[in-house]
């Protein structure tokens, strides 16, 4: 494997880390509603688990209510306890027709909490880029004693690597910030 093939590799590491760190910020509540909050719910209908988009319309008629319309009236009751058990501490609103989640608005405290948890998320990006990084540089260097490289030539693979890693870092950062001011914002 060429050296540019790993630095390549460890590129799209990176670009997966923070494409996971954004779907981690999505199911971080904010105190507004939105559709990605019921991304990851799952429902047992029809005999199986399917994503609730597959059952239904989301939509956000107001900033503090998420509105299910299911596309088939006979799985509200379904979606209803999929909601529940999915336990986003929001109670589902049933009228029949259409199921509304209206969501809370955040306390100081639950607000502090959300913080940590994001910054949690961005740390797990982190390391799992650092990893990628670590795995990348003994690559390099494995392909570099094999093929007999010059030794300047695996010391510059492996700082553009690493100055990689810190251009990705910048992102988490900006990520995390972005989303801490909407967690802060009241």
């Amino acid at each position: 494997m060429a050296i540019e093939d790993i630095q390549f590799e460890a590129e799209e590491h990176f670009e997966k880390s923070i494409g996971a760190l954004e779907n981690d910020f999505k199911r971080i509540r904010t105190g507004r509603a939105t559709v990605g909050m019921v991304d990851h719910v799952q429902v047992e209908a029809y005999g199986a688990f399917m994503p609730l988009q597959q059952l239904a319309n989301i939509s956000v008629p107001e900033p503090q209510q998420l509105l299910i319309k299911p596309y088939d009236k006979s799985s509200l009751k379904d979606i209803e306890r999929g909601l529940t058990v999915a336990d986003l501490g929001m109670a589902p609103q049933s009228d029949g027709e259409v199921i509304r989640l209206n969501v809370p608005t955040l306390s100081g405290e639950r607000r502090k909490e959300m913080v940590a948890s994001a910054n949690e998320c961005s740390e797990k990006c982190r390391v799992a880029m650092r990893n990628a990084r670590r795995d990348a540089i003994k690559k390099i260097e494995a392909e570099g004693k094999e093929d007999k490289l010059p030794e300047d030539l695996i010391k510059k693979s492996v700082e553009e690597v690493t100055e990689l890693l810190k251009q990705y870092e910048g992102k988490v950062e900006v990520e995390l910030k972005s989303k801490t001011d909407d967690l802060l914002k009241v």
